[in-house]
């Protein structure tokens, strides 16, 4: 077989390039797929997208005249020099050109998440009210029988259960303010239309996925399923296609006459790599990217001589290690009335930190020899009754099985909870009564909990003084179990501004680019803002397609 373009991966970056290369530059283009689903970790994720100055932001007004310089600015404040800056302008100066193209060839439609704040605010550039958007729920039966190899989801939900970032903010307050029970009988009455309908609705990541996958069909772009990357083909030091496995067991090699794009995503679910390259303690069951991300494009591209970066590095983010699956934790540590502590029975950070840099406290901890894997989640009774908690609403139990398997801790007390978690119980008692000290105050004296804007969006509006903090005082006591779990890795093979796969020396491997979590990351080694996954990997992705159409003359 031969194509124009071979393109390794149905996720993000995948299917942007793939449609790109075929709808832009009229290139013959295949996708070649490991698993039996297309979506990827994109799928499984939230969907937000983080391009400044795009479409959806122009619409909503959040788009102000010096938008891109501030832009700029604010990633060379937060990234610094760890990624070439070239890259990083070029990522946001074709960002809202790229987010146009998609639009116009699929079905995915964008909307500003309001004042979801960009995650380092205060710094040079950022924006309080935030730059991250996402796409609007759509009727996906157009899709037909192919929705049926949608990737399986991070949590399961009842059909048409439609929940968009706006709203779970609402909903994660419970009760506390009239927005929330309004939003749960909105999101329960657009669930009940739509079954009426006949409808199957789908928004966040999976709703992207679905319109890059009808993208695809549209422009005629084959997605070979079950099909396993084993190595690039070379030929003279240029790469000229790529070896796959099929389900039978049968190798075969797929020619590209032009480029081969690796959209295959980071090596999450490989626990030999993560072991070789990342902090220990590892655990590939903590992530939540998806299932068949065990790094094989990036291996076949250093095979093929490529230089890699970032590979200690993932889209971290504290996790709990439910039974069966990991719960990404977000609002739950953000949300007053609670806080985290190592096995010392100490906090050790502002727990309302994007949660990259959350992780990275954490491994900060870890390296002084104070246990901090696990890190305990402390909350009260109070604070249970109020909010969601892991997807169970306020006052719900946690299941026997969290219990039974000490992801969970009771105790009356808080010299009972410490014994059952192995710490001190006058260090703990100490860090309660110093906790809700500040709670009082309003003000966290050792982490400034609740001073950035982006810490004021997961919290309560209706605690005083400080939004983010209140005191943990009202038996029973709970600790959750905490892990440096992520959304996916984000080291890989470095590549330009043009997303060409690099050697060594800076020269560039004829034929071969990549894009997404098989890239290192332009964000470095932070997290501009909700979507700065996503972002790049669909910029990247069609910067790679233009690469290889500008090479061929087309």
């Amino acid at each position: 077989m031969e194509y124009d373009v071979v393109v390794v991966g149905a996720g993000g970056a995948g299917m942007t390039a793939a449609l790109a290369a075929a709808r832009r530059h009229g290139l013959s283009t295949v996708v070649v797929e490991k698993t039996a689903w297309f979506g990827g970790s994109t799928s499984r994720s939230g969907g937000g997208v983080w391009v400044p100055g795009n479409y959806a932001l122009r619409a909503a007004g959040q788009v102000d005249p010096d938008d891109n310089a501030r832009a700029k600015e604010y990633l060379q404040a937060i990234v610094g020099d760890v990624v070439p800056r070239v890259s990083r302008d070029t990522y946001i100066d074709r960002g809202p050109e790229v987010l146009d193209f998609v639009r116009d060839q699929t079905p995915v439609r964008l909307k500003w998440v309001p004042d979801y704040a960009d995650y380092q605010p205060e710094q040079p550039g950022g924006r309080v009210a935030g730059r991250s958007c996402e796409p609007v729920p759509m009727d996906a039966r157009f899709l037909g029988e192919e929705l049926e190899r949608l990737h399986p989801p991070y949590t399961k939900a009842p059909a048409n259960l439609i929940v968009t970032q706006a709203d779970f903010r609402r909903i994660s307050l419970g009760m506390r303010t009239v927005r929330g029970p309004l939003t749960m009988l909105k999101v329960a009455l657009a669930r009940f239309i739509a079954g009426i309908r006949g409808r199957r609705m789908y928004a966040m990541g999976a709703a992207l996925a679905i319109g890059l996958r009808q993208g695809l069909i549209e422009a005629g772009v084959p997605v070979r399923y079950e099909s396993e990357l084993v190595d690039l083909l070379v030929d003279g030091g240029r790469v000229v296609g790529i070896i796959v496995v099929g389900p039978d067991g049968v190798r075969e090699e797929i020619r590209a006459r032009r480029g081969v794009i690796l959209g295959s995503g980071g090596f999450e679910r490989n626990l030999e790599m993560r072991a070789k390259h990342q902090p220990a303690p590892q655990d590939s069951d903590w992530t939540t990217g998806a299932l068949g991300n065990t790094g094989g494009g990036i291996l076949a591209g250093i095979a093929a001589g490529a230089e890699t970066a970032l590979m200690d590095e993932a889209w971290w983010g504290p996790t709990i290690p439910l039974p069966g699956r990991p719960w990404f934790c977000l609002a739950e540590r953000n949300l007053p009335g609670s806080f985290i502590v190592n096995s010392a029975g100490e906090r050790f950070m502002n727990e309302a930190l994007p949660y990259v840099e959350a992780v990275h406290e954490i491994q900060k901890g870890e390296a002084t020899g104070v246990s901090h894997v696990p890190a305990w989640l402390v909350f009260d009774q109070r604070y249970r009754n109020r909010y969601l908690f892991a997807g169970l609403g306020p006052r719900q139990p946690f299941p026997g099985t969290w219990l039974k398997e000490g992801v969970v801790v009771k105790a009356s007390t808080l010299a009972g909870l410490a014994e059952r978690i192995g710490a001190p119980v006058a260090s703990l008692e100490a860090t309660v009564e110093r906790f809700n000290g500040f709670a009082a105050t309003g003000v966290d004296e050792d982490f400034h909990r609740g001073e950035s804007a982006y810490d004021k969006y997961y919290s309560d509006p209706t605690v005083r003084p400080n939004c983010s903090l209140h005191a943990v005082d009202q038996a029973p006591f709970y600790a959750v179990k905490l892990v440096p779990g992520d959304l996916g890795t984000k080291g890989g093979l470095v590549t330009d501004e043009h997303a060409r796969v690099l050697r060594p020396d800076g020269s560039p491997i004829a034929g071969l680019y990549a894009a997404g979590n098989a890239s290192a990351a332009v964000m470095g080694r932070t997290y501009a803002g909700p979507g700065a996954t996503i972002g790049p990997a669909m910029v990247f992705g069609y910067l790679a397609a233009e690469a290889i159409a500008s090479e061929a003359g087309a």
